[in-house]
């Protein structure tokens, strides 16, 4: 089995090691480093190319955003875990616009921060609901470019849909009965269509849009893959 290779950065030891601790006890993953602040997460993601990084918004040297800013530029195949003690919206948008594929609370059940890893290495993007909702909030009371319906084909909003429900290209596929490649392609028209740069981006400006509503997300976060 290929195991997942993960590297925590947090500068809180108890909260670092114990996550630590329960990933290791995972048979599909690995930790391969810890780092105490951004800088020093940077430099193990460049040497190390993890399949995930998580990264605490709050470090010192260099904050968790910034890291993460700079590891997705580095290390474009790593997926970035956004952890935080809070439920910011700001920390969250500011984490989309890093390129993190994640933004989780500390709070949260360890098994749903396991899940999370598991996912964004998969391609797939998970986010707090309660922080969600608020961002949905803000949103919808913000003036925004509007971009028709019309805009996307009936394929590709069945398409982007299914992504809202945190299922995978291959599951998409399946659902539809087309290849893994032609979900691919809908999406590459569908971030050029909408501007975005990102499948949570996309769900989240459906959402925006009243294309989606909250309900059609799964629980636990907004998740596509």
């Amino acid at each position: 089995m290929k195991k997942i290779r993960v590297l925590v950065a947090d500068d809180h030891p108890v909260f670092r090691e114990g996550l630590c601790r329960f990933l290791e006890n995972e048979p599909d993953i690995e930790v391969i480093a810890q780092a105490v602040d951004g800088g020093e997460a940077v430099r193990m993601a460049k040497e190390l190319l993890p399949d995930v990084a998580i990264i605490d918004v709050a470090m010192p040297n260099l904050g968790g955003i910034e890291a993460a800013r700079q590891i997705k530029v580095d290390c474009p195949t790593t997926a970035i875990l956004v952890v935080s003690a809070f439920d910011y919206e700001a920390y969250m948008l500011a984490s989309l616009q890093a390129g993190a594929a994640g933004y989780m609370l500390k709070s949260a059940p360890v098994n749903d921060l396991i899940s999370a890893v598991r996912m964004v290495c998969s391609g797939a993007a998970v986010f707090n609901m309660g922080v969600t909702s608020k961002v949905m909030g803000r949103l919808a009371a913000a003036p925004g470019r509007r971009r028709g319906i019309s805009e996307l084909h009936d394929r590709e909003l069945q398409v982007l849909k299914l992504a809202a429900k945190g299922i995978s290209n291959k599951e998409v596929a399946a659902k539809l009965g087309i290849s893994d490649r032609t979900v691919q392609s809908h999406m590459v028209n569908i971030f050029r269509k909408l501007n975005v740069s990102s499948r949570t981006e996309a769900v989240l400006h459906a959402l925006r849009e009243g294309w989606l509503i909250i309900n059609d997300l799964p629980k636990g976060g907004t998740r596509d893959g």
